[in-house]
């Protein structure tokens, strides 16, 4: 696949732009900004930036005052085979490829075990979307594992975890049906889906999501709704740097805003920026600049001023503190045992340095559950294991109760 880059894409600024000031002079506290004074603040100029992060700050110290949190996860990559040919992803594999490779139980279980010991509260699943509809190999797998799909087998791992270890399971396992998502609730307290971007174009010829047909985003907002529809708690978010526009971004956030304003279920928006690697189809693609980043993550506060933040930290080193300043309200999952399999050249900072660094900027560092505080009483409503393993995982105040020192 040979992918072409658009020069211009991130430079095109609303011809409001120069008026970035009033409209930063004009905001309500706490009340989200329209979509006219989104394209106008993502597009500031270096010198409106220190009050647009100001703003944005401010923002979310009206929603959760003195805290940055984060979740201590283990990273359970379940299986990398997938289906679908992103230009930025370095995370798939074909069947035969050096490093593919589908886990075992007790595979799953010994790195759950492992992260346990560790203070670890998560166990983060990632997979490929449905491999076993374009791979006989995946297939075969399946059938030697006893299931018949990808989605089983997740579940009955997410179940095996939660019975097994005191972990919390969080799947992202990609399109999901109204069936799949009842399913999979039952044995995770939370999950999630990037939608990454609202823009259609980028499924074209030669763009990041050509090849990808699980990348649509029609189907990504039709699995986020129906998660809403369900009272799921999930998490979403943006990938910035991938051939959209600073326009596109808004408006991928706005779908989000829509979808939480009438279901409620929006726990965590993420912003994550794009990052070059060797070996992929956008190795030569310019990444996203610190500049965009933090004019991204400000004008997702203002536009969701009640919705958690999330940006992550080892995709800005070695500035990342700098998203503090920008509005974030959480860090997303680090893990002290296991690498992020989705960015591996970009370690996780270590704990004791992300507290020293957010202490830095005035925050206290608080570990939370794959399931934040405030969504967590849909969750302890529903009886069974799931339940009582949250409630002996949580503090009286909703945070993680087990922290290790």
């Amino acid at each position: 696949m040979s992918l072409t880059w658009n020069s211009s894409i991130g430079t095109n600024r609303p011809a409001s732009a120069s008026t970035a000031a009033g409209v930063l002079a004009d905001l309500h506290p706490g009340n989200p900004i329209s979509r006219l004074a989104a394209l106008t603040l993502i597009a500031c100029s270096d010198a409106d930036l220190p009050s647009l992060l100001a703003a944005a700050r401010a923002a979310k110290e009206r929603f959760k005052p003195g805290v940055i949190t984060y979740s201590r996860k283990v990273f359970i990559p379940l299986t990398n085979l997938c289906r679908d040919y992103c230009g930025y992803c370095t995370f798939r594999r074909d069947p035969g490829e050096a490093g593919a490779h589908t886990m075992t139980p007790d595979e799953v279980l010994s790195v759950a075990r492992a992260g346990e010991k560790l203070g670890c509260t998560e166990a983060l699943f990632s997979l490929g979307d449905k491999p076993e509809l374009l791979f006989p190999e995946m297939r075969e797998t399946l059938r030697r594992l006893g299931y018949n799909s990808t989605l089983h087998y997740l579940e009955a791992m997410c179940e095996l975890v939660l019975r097994e270890t005191n972990l919390l399971p969080h799947p992202n396992p990609g399109l999901l049906s109204a069936e799949w998502i009842s399913r999979l609730a039952r044995v995770s307290p939370s999950m999630g889906l990037m939608l990454e971007t609202a823009n259609q174009s980028l499924l074209g010829k030669g763009r990041a999501h050509d090849n990808a047909p699980d990348k649509v985003p029609s189907r990504r907002l039709r699995t986020i709704e129906e998660a809403g529809k369900q009272a799921v708690p999930f998490t979403t978010g943006l990938l910035i740097g991938i051939g959209e526009s600073a326009a596109d971004r808004v408006d991928t956030l706005l779908a989000i805003r829509g979808l939480h304003d009438r279901y409620g279920h929006i726990q965590e928006v993420i912003v994550q920026n794009f990052r070059v690697k060797p070996n992929i189809p956008m190795a030569r693609w310019p990444e996203p600049s610190h500049g965009e980043m933090l004019r991204a993550v400000a004008v997702a506060r203002l536009l969701l001023p009640r919705v958690n933040i999330q940006a992550p930290p080892n995709l800005s080193a070695p500035y990342y503190e700098d998203l503090a300043d920008a509005g974030i309200n959480d860090w997303g999952g680090i893990s002290p045992l296991t690498p992020d399999y989705i960015n591996p050249e970009k370690p996780w900072p270590h704990l004791e340095q992300l507290r020293l660094r957010t202490q830095a900027k005035g925050f206290e560092l608080r570990q939370r559950l794959p399931v934040y505080p405030e969504f967590i009483a849909q969750v302890l409503a529903k009886p069974g294991l799931l339940s009582e393993k949250l409630r002996t995982a949580s503090s009286d105040d909703g945070f993680a109760g087990r922290v290790a020192a």
